[in-house]
């Protein structure tokens, strides 16, 4: 007997089970209407059961399942409620996932055996059980590590798995019942995107796609990196895209670049938070994921981080061969979702100290496997992101100015950002002061030019890797960049943040708070979780100006400056980024602006110290941006050691000869 047909058998037996157990009521109340509903769910579930209007009484809810059956008891059966909704898209895959799912019935089982067993006499002591339940869930995460933690990997490298590239270029693309076959989340928004998309042009799409994978292979070229020695490029997008994916394959394969399509994460084990990064369906309940974005904190241990680790290394040597090919990703974003506020509930895991501690540590650790066997000075990347419908009824005018902004002249803004780093320059330090209630104070101090003939300190950023074209940017020192930065209203990785604050002492963040829960630490707690990422504090990683005024007029015109990704928005003003450098891992690549000059700002006095002997201690694998807003930026000027400035920005509008072109979308303003 083989090892797949052992693992059909347990299938069979795990779900010949749950089907009796339906109808079981051995275990007393109210836990035997859990396992019953859960047992059914398994079996037959949809997405239609996660959907918000039946949160309120679902075993998902950890605020719902804490209320019926304790805190501790609560939390441990809300986590396993929502591990296994997995079970939806695993089961879309079939064969190829028949592992996954077969886990989770076994474990879901295996908890309801653990109740039986405390069935009679004096009943369910939860206080006891627990101890027991929990002891369950900790070793499914850690032990079936070499399953979960192994085959994310090797979804990232192997193009054999080729499940959803299988349906992007063998399905009917017109008939749209294709996106169901995923098994992911569709909402109604994302069908309207694909039947859009359905009715553009040939022509179109293959000018989309062409800007889509040229930013991609242009990266290679920019860095100076080697592109004919990679055979494989991960495409993450979200569905409703195919067309345009679709077409990117075939633009990659004429390259010479084979495509590898993969998942979002689904298991505990390879979670991180919120982000679904691969492709993916819609979010069917966010507030539901929300809640669950620490779970980890059930299992987050020594043993935990070793094992992990020990997986990692494993597969990665094991894919050495197909890690070393694999050029890096491609990202097609979306945006203009409708906006979501979450609500902190206590009843939900959270990460203790120890724990965010733990957290760091294994992230550092894992991110120095991974550059192991897939080196950053060998890989590149691209992004580039269009509206879908639910942005509102201008949709349509929406999209094709942002195919407009994605396709602007690279080399016109080649030439007005060399005019805006000539004037940056000829200071040694920049001041960026807001307005219009924007209380932004801050001083970035710039990295010493020797030879300014030949070097540089902000790179002139076009369209490759970030699409679209408009930004310069440096690494600052850390010493010297002082002061507040303030932002009114700004979304980050599709959170909302009101009334953002860091200050800032010697490049690092020293504190920090927002305005978007009654309780100040819960502010200081959202900042933790989704800028610092469990870091006492950051650096200042990056200071930038965007330049893309078109972009920032398009927002303008439509209202929809607050739906904008990162990615368009950081082109839309001044940013600064929390965390580590634009070069993590690139440092001695040698980089050179369109001029000529080289690149010299890719270190600050933190990376410089640690990344040659410890390099743990250099990074922190988290690189976050916040815009200001050109209406609530009074000025930004270089300064020299003199006290004479030179403005760049001043009252919201480019101040330097040559960048007039900048302002005419402004005059409206």
């Amino acid at each position: 007997m083989t090892d797949q047909d052992n693992l059909r058998e347990r299938h069979l037996l795990a779900t010949e089970r749950l089907s009796s157990l339906i109808s079981e009521h051995e275990v007393e109340e109210p836990y035997g209407e859990y396992f019953r509903k859960t047992a059914d769910f398994l079996l037959k579930g949809s997405y239609e059961d996660l959907m918000p209007e039946r949160y309120q009484e679902s075993y998902t809810n950890p605020v719902y399942a804490v209320s019926v059956f304790g805190i501790e008891m609560g939390r441990l059966l809300s986590f396993l409620a929502y591990e296994l909704t997995s079970v939806i898209p695993f089961k879309a895959e079939g064969e190829q996932r028949l592992e996954d799912v077969t886990i989770l019935f076994e474990v879901f089982l295996e908890v309801y055996t653990a109740f039986l067993a405390e069935t009679g006499g004096e009943g369910i002591d939860p206080e006891t059980l627990s101890g027991d339940i929990r002891s369950i869930l900790t070793g499914f995460v850690t032990d079936y590590t070499d399953v979960t933690v192994a085959d994310r990997i090797r979804d990232i490298l192997d193009p054999s798995r080729d499940f959803a590239k299988k349906i992007i270029m063998e399905a009917d693309l017109r008939d749209l019942s294709y996106l169901d076959r995923f098994g992911e989340y569709v909402n109604d928004d994302t069908r309207a995107l694909a039947e859009y998309i359905n009715s553009l042009p040939e022509a179109d799409i293959g000018k989309m796609a062409e800007t889509f994978t040229k930013g991609y292979i242009d990266g290679f070229a920019v860095t100076g990196k080697d592109i004919s020695r990679k055979k494989t490029v991960s495409i993450r997008y979200y569905l409703g895209f195919e067309r345009l994916v679709r077409a990117s394959v075939r633009c990659f394969e004429k390259a010479g670049l084979e495509s590898v399509i993969y998942r979002r994460p689904l298991h505990a084990a390879v979670r991180k938070g919120l982000a679904r990064v691969g492709y993916s369906g819609d979010p069917v309940n966010e507030q539901m994921d929300y809640d669950h974005r620490e779970d980890e904190a059930l299992f987050l241990d020594r043993q935990y981080v070793e094992r992990k680790l020990e997986v990692l290394k494993g597969v990665y040597e094991e894919l050495s061969d197909k890690a070393a090919v694999y050029g890096g990703p491609a990202v097609m974003e979306r945006f203009g979702m409708k906006e979501f506020e979450p609500v902190n509930h206590e009843e939900s895991f959270r990460l203790s100290d120890r724990q965010q501690k733990l957290k760091t540590e294994l992230t550092s650790r894992a991110a120095e496997i991974q550059n192991g066997y897939i080196s950053g000075d060998e890989v590149s990347f691209t992004i580039i992101a269009y509206p879908v419908p639910g942005i509102g009824e201008d949709f349509k005018e929406i999209f094709k100015e942002t195919v407009n902004i994605n396709t602007l002249p690279c080399d016109k803004y080649k030439q007005m950002q060399q005019c805006v780093i000539d004037q940056l320059e000829k200071g040694r330090y920049i001041e960026i002061k807001g307005q219009n209630g924007n209380r932004t104070d801050i001083r970035i101090q710039l990295p010493p030019i020797v030879d300014i003939k030949n070097q540089t300190v902000f790179e002139n950023c076009t369209a490759d890797v970030n699409i679209p074209v408009g930004e310069v940017f440096t690494s600052p020192m850390l010493k010297g960049t002082d002061g507040v930065l303030h932002v009114s209203k700004v979304y980050i990785e599709g959170l909302l943040f009101k009334e953002l604050t860091l200050t800032f002492k010697d490049g690092f963040v020293t504190e920090y708070g927002c305005r978007n829960f009654e309780k100040e630490e819960e502010n200081k707690r959202y900042i933790e979780e989704n800028i610092l990422y469990h870091h006492d504090t950051l650096p200042m990683g990056e200071f930038a100006i965007g330049t893309n005024t078109t972009a920032y007029m398009m927002a303008k015109k439509y209202g929809i400056f607050a739906r904008l990704p990162i990615l368009i928005a950081e082109k839309t003003g001044p940013h600064f980024a929390v965390g580590d450098t634009c070069y993590r891992r690139e440092e001695d690549i040698r980089t050179f602006n369109p001029d000529g000059r080289e690149l010299i700002a890719k270190d600050n006095e933190h990376t410089e110290k640690y990344r040659k002997e410890e390099p743990m201690k250099a990074y922190f694998n988290c690189h976050t941006d916040i815009t200001i807003p050109y209406e609530e930026l009074g000025e930004i000027a270089s300064v020299d050691d003199s006290g004479v400035r030179y403005p760049v920005i001043s009252k919201g509008r480019f101040a330097v000869p040559g960048t007039e072109e900048l302002n005419k979308p402004l005059e409206n303003l």
